[in-house]
């Protein structure tokens, strides 16, 4: 029997439930079992609890038939708990190091008690941790076992499941459980309380306690937000049924005030009661209030006017009163407005007007890298919606820099232009793999994409708050405003589903089609690469390997990482260097002297990357993403680390691609130019060991790539919503010379 059963509910929290469970497993007290609830969740929660219980057997998975909420899901994890103790998790918490460890000696302190409390650490999604209110009182407890009759201030506790741990004795036998609906943990909170004869107290801060910005139950206003009346019904009626609770009736005009409190804080917030339903709300409030009303109650004095409306039930009063409050903050924002610069007030008052005008259902605005061109995903996705929606017209924003390389036949407007603003106004699609400015609106009956363009290795969104070199300038705050419009979010795989959802919360689907982009590796044909070859300069029977750095965020400028010259001349004379710098470091990268030398092929400003890759026989790469979409191919992967602690400490990253497991590392590994030349020499870079290592690695990262992606797009966009084909991962990945592994062709769509 294990010391304690960690109960963990996931529904929805398939980039949070990782850092969950890994918090509980890896603490330093090891005596626990954790039973992991999959909620029928849509996402990958179910597969993230399999895969961890097939690699540490504490780990108890639980799959429920239907969603059932998170009351009943705990419920379920109850019934096949073992511990002495309960200990309640939401899938997006975490427990701080070390929490299991002080929880268990306070327990052999205090002779096992019925409940022992600690405190908590709020963590919002914009990096900030907050102190909990509680911890003086619960460090006023000291040693000391009460009941809440002895010492009644403690039912001002956080009432939530996830700050106590329950003996499973003492809860299964008063049967208790948590209700149906939300604010269940509430009703539980007090009933347990109110019963528990033993309560002890440590003020240990153990629980890292997530404010998601969306995605919680109670993130989002409707009628569900309606059952807390029943709930607190239900507690009151509960010390009906048990008078021996509170014989004095001394606890009643506590809970009502904390009741009270409760229905007032969902009141005032726009995520819980919409403005449409707040009168009803508060009249629903003001008779709670009149029946339960306890004897010679006073309201507190910081809350007596919200209170004394509710009594005599005029919502008028309150809102007067509120929005008084709220004036002086309104009044700030209008001078903020008014301080603006004409220019700026003239092309805003130029897209409101477009914006009375009707949504053109025809109209799709196209955009790449920040209005670089017809490029990546957006591209893929504007070529297959010629083909499969021709009465969708498409337009692309091109900064005036790129027009002049922009194909033949392609419309296109300049950001920042009346022509600009009158098109971003009424199309009805709009597609991007970046982002769209700051001050355009998601207007109904819109379809924001939004495709990105790369799997993350390297911390991305809300992550890199912590990582100054990566974040400078950027507003994380303009950032949510853009995820805000997005409807649609690709992905390429599992890891990034995850991320995603966790680095840019917002209440988009998550489309698991893979990279249209990528769909070419599929329909390139022999003749076509050998095109693409011949274009870049590669001579017939020559290996051309493609060197692509990413962008280091702790320099300026494009430096290579290696002596380019040196490699080449290692590689031999029937091999041929194509280095492509980041496209962020523009056209300086240096290359043209090496270039003119016949040492290398600077391929920088190619438009395709995805030709590039068609073209080159292997990859050397250090932690771009241009590794994830080029593993589709089949073909050798070298990473070159020289630098690898210190990219971690400026950027992050997700998982250790230099660890040789398969699954984290795509091929070879240099960390010194020595060792890069060696690995070509010896032949490592594409050996078995490299090509094991290069099929695990696809593997898992590239699962729904088929080279149908595009079309599954334009169907879910733009076509009848749900027709799409299943997003089975491809049977195997197409050769350089354009056929598939078994040997049939590439199918044309």
């Amino acid at each position: 029997m294990p010391r304690f059963s960690i109960v963990i509910a996931a529904y929805r929290v398939q980039g949070y439930l990782r850092a969950c469970l890994d918090s509980a497993l890896t603490q330093s007290f090891h005596d626990i079992e954790v039973v992991a609830v999959d909620d029928r969740s849509p996402d990958h929660c179910g597969a993230i609890i399999d895969e961890y219980a097939a690699r540490d057997p504490r780990v108890v998975p639980v799959h429920l038939p239907v969603n059932s909420g998170p009351g009943r899901a705990r419920n379920a994890g109850v019934e096949q708990a073992t511990g002495d103790y309960l200990l309640f998790l939401d899938g997006d918490d975490t427990l701080a190091p070390g929490t299991l460890r002080g929880l268990a000696d306070r327990l052999v302190l205090n002779e096992d008690p019925d409940i022992l409390y600690f405190n908590h650490v709020r963590t919002y999604w914009w990096d900030h941790a907050e102190a909990s209110l509680f911890g003086e009182l619960l460090a006023s407890a000291g040693t000391d076992v009460f009941s809440v009759r002895d010492r009644p201030e403690f039912l001002r506790l956080f009432a939530m499941s996830s700050n106590r741990v329950y003996h499973r004795g003492f809860y299964t036998r008063h049967a208790f459980a948590f209700s149906e609906g939300i604010y269940e943990d509430a009703l539980l909170s007090y009933k347990t309380m109110l019963t528990a004869r033993r309560i002890a107290c440590v003020d240990l801060v153990g629980l890292e306690y997530r404010q998601r910005r969306t995605g919680a139950s109670t993130g989002s206003p409707g009628e569900k937000h309606f059952v807390i009346f029943d709930q607190y019904a239900r507690l009151f009626a509960f010390l009906d049924d048990q008078p021996h609770l509170d014989p004095k009736h001394t606890l009643r005009p506590l809970l009502f005030e904390r009741a009270v409190s409760h229905f007032l804080f969902c009141l005032d917030r726009d995520t819980r009661v919409a403005a449409k339903d707040r009168r009803r709300y508060f009249r629903r409030a003001a008779a709670w209030y009149r029946a339960h009303l306890p004897a010679d109650f006073a309201p507190p004095a910081d809350a007596k006017w919200r209170f004394n409306a509710l009594a005599c039930g005029s919502f008028v009063h309150y809102r007067v009163r509120g929005l008084f409050a709220r004036s002086g903050d309104a009044a700030r924002k209008l001078r903020r407005i008014v301080r603006r610069p004409l220019a700026v007030r003239a092309k805003r008052a130029l897209y409101k007007l477009h914006l009375r005008r009707p949504v053109d259902p025809r109209l799709a605005l196209y955009s790449a890298y920040w209005d670089r061109g017809v490029l990546c995903n957006p591209a893929a996705i504007y070529h297959k919606a010629k083909e499969l929606a021709p009465h969708i017209r498409g337009v692309w924003v091109v900064r005036n820099s790129e027009v002049a390389s922009l194909p033949d036949g392609v419309e296109y407007v300049v950001p920042g232009t009346r022509k600009f603003y009158r098109t971003v106004a009424r199309a009805k699609y709009l597609v991007n793999n970046a982002n769209f400015p700051n001050d355009v609106v998601k207007r109904p009956g819109t379809v924001h994409l939004q495709t990105l363009h790369g799997t993350p290795l390297k911390h991305m969104g809300l992550d890199q708050q912590r990582y100054p070199a990566a974040s400078g300038g950027m507003s994380f705050r303009n950032l949510l405003k853009r995820v805000d419009r997005w409807d649609y979010v690709l992905s390429a795989n599992q890891h990034s589903s995850e991320v995603w959802e966790r680095v840019y919360p917002g209440s988009y689907r998550i489309l698991e089609y893979g990279y249209p982009r990528n769909d070419v590796f599929f329909s390139a044909t022999p003749d076509r690469i050998a095109e693409i070859r011949a274009g870049l300069g590669i001579p017939a029977g020559h290996d051309a390997f493609l060197y692509a750095p990413t962008i280091r965020d702790y320099q300026k400028g494009f430096t290579p990482r290696l002596d380019v010259e040196r490699l080449s001349r290692a590689l031999g004379p029937k091999a041929v260097l194509l280095v492509r710098a980041h496209y962020s470091y523009g056209k300086r990268t240096g290359l043209e002297r090496l270039q003119e030398a016949g040492q290398v092929i600077d391929v920088s400003a190619h438009p395709s990357v995805e030709q590039l890759c068609l073209a080159a026989d292997a990859l050397i790469t250090d932690y771009s993403s241009i590794m994830f979409d080029y593993a589709l191919l089949d073909r050798p992967i070298v990473v070159y680390a020289d630098d690898w602690e210190t990219y971690q400490a400026t950027r992050g990253v997700y998982f250790d691609l230099l660890s040789g497991r398969p699954g984290d590392t795509p091929g070879a590994v240099a960390r010194t130019e020595d060792e890069l030349i060696a690995v070509f020499r010896d032949g490592r870079w594409r050996d078995a060991e490299a090509t094991a290592l290069r099929t695990a690695f696809r593997e898992r990262f590239c699962p729904f790539d088929d080279g149908h992606a595009a079309e599954r797009v334009v169907r879910t966009l733009m076509l009848a919503p749900d027709t799409t084909r299943p997003t089975l991962p491809p049977s195997s990945a197409p050769r350089r010379d354009g056929r598939e592994r078994d040997g049939r062709e590439p199918v044309a769509l």
